[in-house]
């Protein structure tokens, strides 16, 4: 009884190999050349740019993402309040770029006025005293000391009018050009520096790159982030491309844009595609003399570009591509 199932199980395989190698026969008549290779992995390490504790995760392993979609948050309490001290700094230099921008009030003009009116009146009250005691010390009705009391308030009167007089001059002419540019400087740098906070602040949250999958989650809401540990590993799922050698003598068989059809041994449908990539060197280096053998087995990388609409194909699957070559054209 075993001596009869091992004879059927050999032919059963013999059938196989033959039925393989007749279709492997019947391709290569029709003008296919049929590869063998795997749907490409493509990953991305997805990390914070800047340090925090995570405060809250949304996807989790095997979950499909679209481009921007948010992942993950880290706290970033303290750039908020940073950021809201520099909107009410900016807000206070806004107001001090307008006044003086518009210059100096009216009222605040007509107090400068009253000040050197009262200046001027002081100075005059000053002289009249002043001639007073130069009068009566000509008699000696007064001191010496009292004389020079006299002087110095006169001198002190004028000192004051002239300072009235010019802060009135300076409060009709306005603030300096300088001093206006000065101020809208200072008003950019405090913007530029909010802007930055407000970047910062943005950075705390992981946002899909592009549609992909969640091939891990490493880190747990919890944890303190950094950008050398990262927190998602994707795997990019568009566009699917199979990754195929080719030998040198069938590297002449293939062309930019051929159409093929990409096998699985799990569907039974093909999933349509083109060639989009063919290596311009050889995937190992050769020696500097060769013997023709050595160069026949040379191999070139090939991609071939699915266009897996009913996503069928996963990565890393291995597939058989059937390349037509009526389907291409040239370079």
């Amino acid at each position: 009884m075993k001596k009869v199932l091992i004879i059927l199980a050999v032919l059963i395989l013999g059938a196989a190999g033959w039925y393989y190698e007749n279709a492997h026969r019947a391709d290569e008549a029709q003008g296919d050349l049929v590869l063998y290779g795997n749907v490409d992995i493509r990953q991305v390490s997805l990390a914070f740019e800047q340090g925090g504790r995570i405060t809250a995760l949304f996807a989790e392993e095997g979950d499909r993402v679209k481009e921007g979609a948010l992942l993950a948050e880290v706290d970033v309490t303290s750039l908020v309040l940073q950021a809201q001290k520099l909107r009410a700094d900016i807000a206070a230099q806004e107001q001090n770029v307008l006044k003086m921008e518009r210059g100096n009030r009216p009222e605040e003009i007509a107090r400068a006025e009253a000040a050197l009116r009262t200046a001027e009146a002081s100075l005059e009250q000053a002289r009249r005293n002043d001639a007073r005691i130069a009068a009566l010390r000509r008699s000696n009705s007064v001191s010496t000391q009292e004389r020079e009391n006299a002087q110095t308030a006169l001198r002190v009167a004028q000192g004051q009018r002239d300072e009235a007089h010019h802060a009135l001059a300076l409060l009709r002419e306005g603030f300096r050009e300088e001093d206006i540019a000065m101020a809208r400087e200072q008003l950019n740098a405090a913007k530029a520096s909010l802007a930055l906070m407000e970047h910062n602040i943005s950075l705390g949250r992981l946002l899909a790159p592009s549609d992909a999958q969640v091939t891990s989650r490493l880190l747990e809401k919890g944890d303190m982030a950094s950008s050398a540990t990262p927190v998602f590993l994707l795997s990019l799922t568009t566009p699917k491309w199979v990754r195929a050698y080719v030998t040198e003598p069938q590297l002449g068989r293939v062309r930019s844009g051929m159409k093929a059809d990409i096998r699985t041994d799990s569907f039974p449908e093909t999933v349509p595609g083109h060639v989009g990539y063919i290596s311009p060197t050889a995937e190992f280096t050769p020696k500097s003399v060769q013997t023709e053998d050595l160069r026949t087995s040379l191999l070139y990388e090939v991609r071939i570009i699915a266009d897996d609409e009913k996503d069928i194909l996963r990565l890393g699957m291995p597939v058989t591509v059937l390349l037509h070559e009526e389907g291409g054209h040239g370079n």
